[in-house]
């Protein structure tokens, strides 16, 4: 919909059309338009309440035969509300985690993943101060440009004037180049060509490669590979309190994924049979951890008088949100789409679209 006042709130432009379908009007273009649209209820015939119990069973690991035999429902139709739920956990992952802050540490791990007739890898990050999922990527191999596919997403959610960023990651080398690469900015110098681009100051990298002998860890080398030691310790002091270069509570998360995601089990029985269904539970799965599953480190101590511990989920704990969220909540969470861009045409524009810019596009 090419709406001028799309992704308007509070502007005078919505307008009640029916109270009893409830359904609502746009006072610019005069189409209307249902109070689930933009949600993962929309145009769906069941009940929401049920919708959101089978969802939430599929983010917690509950095979779909097994909500099948007890609510009765058709196979394919589960599979679609979960694709549906979670293409919506996609967008809502955008437009509230997908903002730059101050991150702090970064850890990033990758995942083997079981697939019909081959294997792909899923990568994840995590921002370990607040235990929020930053993101994902789904690929066909571990190659660098699937390494900066997941650090492009990290980037999205860094903001440039942080204190300090630290990335904490095994030996996998293409992480390295991959960061060097991505957290570069423009330099304006007032010359002629092509700005350089140079590092974002305050960049720190740190390996922790697991040595094996015999399918067992025997050892853990601590790599130091961009900043100081001194440096890196500071980082690690002011973002988990104390410990040294780990990947921890990434992996902490994996196994959080694997509990809910079969397809991840090293020796199980499942696999996945589409990258897009794999990409969908991956999304519902960090969603539903980010704003629906309180995290028992990142309690705090209660008030006197009232509750000892007061429970955080990884968003409250981020400060995106105030309250732990239902799966309910999740997915009747309106995604304001984007704002509407004038039309691109030859000559000069109209009266009428320049009234639509100084009265929109502000």
């Amino acid at each position: 919909m090419n709406c001028p006042a799309r992704g308007k709130l509070l502007e005078g432009n919505i307008s009640v059309h029916s109270l009893k379908e409830r359904r609502y009007k746009c006072c610019v273009c005069q189409k209307t338009f249902a109070e689930s649209s933009g949600t993962a209820f929309y145009r769906l015939r069941h009940s929401q309440e049920l919708v959101a119990e089978v969802v939430t069973l599929r983010s917690f690991g509950c095979p779909t035969q097994a909500i099948v035999a007890a609510f009765g429902l058709d196979e394919r139709t589960v599979s679609n509300w979960r694709d549906r739920a979670g293409l919506h956990c996609e967008s809502v992952h955008n437009k509230l985690i997908a903002t730059p802050r101050d991150l702090g540490q970064v850890q990033m791990d990758e995942l083997r993943v079981k697939q019909q007739g081959r294997i792909c890898w899923m990568a994840l990050a995590l921002m370990v101060s607040t235990r929020l999922w930053l993101g994902g990527v789904v690929g066909q191999s571990r190659d660098a440009t699937f390494i900066s596919s997941l650090v492009e997403k990290v980037r999205a959610c860094a903001s440039a004037l942080c204190l300090g960023l630290l990335f904490c990651t095994d030996g996998l080398k293409a992480y390295i180049c991959a960061i060097r690469l991505v957290f570069r900015e423009r330099v304006i110098s007032g010359k002629a060509g092509r700005p350089r681009l140079e590092m974002w100051k305050k960049i720190f990298i740190a390996q922790a490669v697991k040595q094996h002998e015999q399918g067992r860890v025997v050892g853990i080398q601590r790599r130091v590979i961009e900043g100081s030691a001194a440096e890196v310790e500071r980082m690690l002091e002011h973002t988990q309190g104390r410990g040294v270069i780990n990947t921890a509570f990434i992996e902490r998360l994996n196994a959080t994924f694997r509990q809910c995601l079969s397809a991840l089990v090293r020796r199980g029985r499942a696999i996945a049979r589409h990258s897009h269904t794999l990409e969908a539970g991956m999304h519902l799965v960090g969603t539903v951890y980010n704003f629906c599953t309180e995290h028992k480190s990142l309690r705090i101590a209660g008030l006197i008088g009232g509750h000892k511990w007061l429970e955080r989920t990884p968003a409250m704990a981020a400060g995106i949100t105030d309250h732990r969220w239902t799966v309910n909540e999740l997915l009747s969470f309106h995604v304001v789409p984007s704002p509407w861009t004038p039309p691109k045409r030859r000559g000069r524009p109209s009266l009428a679209t320049k009234l639509l810019i100084a009265r929109w596009c502000q």
